[in-house]
């Protein structure tokens, strides 16, 4: 159920869902009802209506906390995208009978062509990388990222661990973080309090936009705590001498936002383009990089701005449309992103390989699965640099659910891509 333009989009959605679960001709089995919600106030009343039978996909708090961890981990949408796409690998809710009786951590190391993240109870409630001692029940359903349904079966029997590559545990400290936001939409308020969430004390946020009433918008975003403090700058982000007076190298996240609540499409991503355009350059003539992350609306916009060279690009609609998609095939779909875009959950990070195994010779995915277990963590695929440059679906040279028995060599900027807790 998509959300209809118009200026209160949500009323339409809840009342369609509850014309659909109250039709007194309607059939007895349950509805699997997909729907989007763009403003979360309005979650608990369609939930409500809907019952057991709705998913609800939250548009701009999906795609507003996509942004955040993007911003922050280059190359994380090409993992959300991945796990989202029908065309790679997928998540499935699985009766695995055979699980019965391990433990979790017994049934990571239990799948060789697939990858097991969590699991599901009875009553639908979703429990991703639990403790590692969790015995599994008979009535629990595993949560598998895989190929498709086919693959999905035991086969670690023959795991070759390499013990001696496995590297001790580094904790490393927080520190303060400088990001800065190039326009503005809807959407701004939802990073801005995400984002809180997540930097440590000391951090600084930087708004530059030109849209109406900017300033009275800023000044009552809500934050958690106090570890992160808002400023706002009203700028032209279209305009290069603007640009270059916010001292943008000085900042280690850079976010581009469009201007959807005040031009179309088209035109929101023409001036995000204009603005990358100018990041380029101002990054080439300070002979440095800039970590940018932008958001663009239209997919069909996506291999032009790939030209701007930026490190990540988060594209809202198909993103929101990926998500129905699956959510009508897997009806605990929702339940899963929510767990894995939550601070409270476990999240996914894209972390230093050589922080895992030493890469002075290739080692196979059971190695680097197995330390992963070890840390309380799943490792879900790898960011490999080479991978990137034959990229043919956009990637950045993400792999999701790699063959674990296939040795690789590593190269110190490759990424492991790991469920954790923090």
């Amino acid at each position: 159920m998509l959300s209809p333009e118009g200026d209160d989009p949500d009323s339409q959605v809840i009342k369609t869902v509850l014309a659909l679960a109250n039709d007194p001709n309607r059939r007895t089995a349950a509805y699997n009802i997909a729907a989007e919600i763009r403003d979360g106030k309005n979650a608990e009343v369609a939930r409500v209506v809907g019952g057991a039978e709705v998913q609800l996909v939250l548009a701009d708090q999906l795609i507003s906390r996509i942004v955040v961890h993007s911003s922050r981990q280059s190359g994380l949408s090409g993992v959300y995208s991945e796990l989202l796409d029908f065309d790679g690998c997928e998540i499935y809710t699985t009766e695995q009978p055979d699980l019965t009786g391990k433990t979790f951590g017994e049934a990571v190391m239990a799948y060789e062509h697939c990858t097991l993240i969590g699991l599901c109870d009875q009553t639908g409630r979703v429990n991703l990388n639990p403790p590692s001692d969790l015995v599994i029940g008979k009535d629990m359903r595993a949560i598998i990222i895989a190929e498709d349904d086919a693959a999905i079966k035991l086969g670690g029997a023959g795991a070759k661990i390499d013990t001696a590559a496995i590297l001790r545990h580094q904790l490393v400290e927080a520190k303060p973080e400088r990001t800065l936001i190039l326009g503005w939409n809807r959407r701004g308020p939802i990073i801005t309090y995400e984002l809180s969430r997540y930097v440590a004390p000391g951090s600084i946020l930087t708004i530059a936009a030109d849209t109406p009433g900017l300033e009275q918008e800023v000044a009552g975003l809500p934050v958690v705590g106090d570890n992160l403090s808002v400023s706002c700058r009203i700028t032209d982000t279209s305009s290069s001498t603007a640009l270059a007076s916010l001292d943008v190298p000085s900042y280690d996240h850079v976010l581009v936002l469009g201007y959807s609540e005040t031009m179309a499409a088209q035109p929101a991503d023409t001036r995000t383009l204009v603005t990358l355009l100018h990041l380029r350059k101002i990054a080439d003539d300070a002979g440095t990089h800039i970590s940018i992350v932008s958001e663009m609306i239209d997919v069909r916009n996506r291999e032009l701005a790939a030209v701007t060279k930026a490190d990540d690009f988060v594209v809202s609609n198909r993103l929101v449309s990926l998500m129905l998609a699956q959510a009508s095939e897997n009806q605990h779909l929702a339940a899963i992103f929510d767990d894995l875009l939550d601070e409270e959950g476990s999240e996914i990070y894209m972390r230093p390989v050589g922080d895992y195994v030493a890469i002075d010779h290739p080692v196979t995915f059971w190695t680097i699965a197995e330390l992963a277990r070890l840390r309380g963590e799943i490792a879900i695929g790898h960011r490999r640099v080479r991978a990137a440059q034959n990229d043919e679906r956009a990637l950045g040279g993400v792999t999701v659910n790699p063959l674990k028995s296939q040795a690789l060599a590593y190269l110190p900027e490759d990424r492991v891509i790991v469920l954790a807790r923090d």
